[in-house]
């Protein structure tokens, strides 16, 4: 588990202010071209530590499955709320950016007062009463850490799962990620009912003609 560890100086610069309860928020899948997007929460004990926290994307996918069920059980409370395929396809990637944040701070069971996001863009909106943008979050400030693994191992596990169902398009192993094996099925197979057909991928890999790019509504989604 390489990299240097994430910190808990956001948090306490956070805690001086005047903050209690402090969230951290990540996102996984906004550049898949199929499955699901998963915004993580975490909010952690202020006195207890678990080792080996990373960002996920520094992290094995074994690593990440091996830490899961010690995160979840050392956060005071966490979630992942997710938007399906349908849904960043019919709302906009932005929207369903939003509306799986909310579906995860809905499911924390507590009221933050503070959010520490990774990035520039606050997607969090009115959601908290206070939100920290960070930059690289994901790799300085451990909740937002910890929120990365818990959405990202939350989302593998259903990629995973649908690759039973969709067994040409890998995904398995690319997770909806484009790839050269993914990138082939398309050519040759053609649109699964859990891409997302908005995506331009639908111009460059899809070379038939007579499929939409928008989903139909009888295709089963994800949520």
């Amino acid at each position: 588990m390489a990299g240097r560890a994430p910190t808990r100086s956001i948090e306490k610069e956070l805690w001086a202010a005047g903050h209690d309860i402090i969230v951290g928020i990540d996102e996984v899948g906004r550049g898949a071209w199929a499955g699901p997007l998963m915004v993580g929460a975490a909010i952690l004990p202020r006195d207890r530590r678990v080792n080996g926290v990373r960002d996920s994307k520094a992290l094995t996918e074994a690593d990440r499955e091996f830490l899961f069920d010690r995160i979840a059980s050392w956060c005071d409370a966490w979630a992942v709320g997710g938007a399906s395929q349908k849904e960043c396809d019919e709302l906009g990637m932005a929207e369903a950016q939003r509306l799986a944040a909310r579906r995860a701070l809905a499911a924390l069971g507590v009221t933050p007062d503070a959010a520490v996001v990774d990035g520039k863009w606050n997607f969090i909106g009115t959601n908290v009463a206070h939100v920290e943008m960070r930059v690289k979050a994901d790799l300085t400030c451990l909740p937002v850490a910890a929120a990365s693994i818990l959405a990202k191992v939350t989302r593998d596990r259903i990629m995973r799962e649908q690759a039973e169902h969709y067994p040409q398009w890998g995904f398995e192993s690319n997770k909806g990620y484009p790839c050269p094996v993914h990138k082939a099925a398309l050519q040759a197979y053609g649109p699964s009912a859990i891409h997302r057909r908005t995506w331009v991928f639908m111009d460059h890999y899809v070379p038939w003609p007579g499929v939409p790019r928008r989903l139909i509504a009888t295709q089963p989604t994800l949520f």
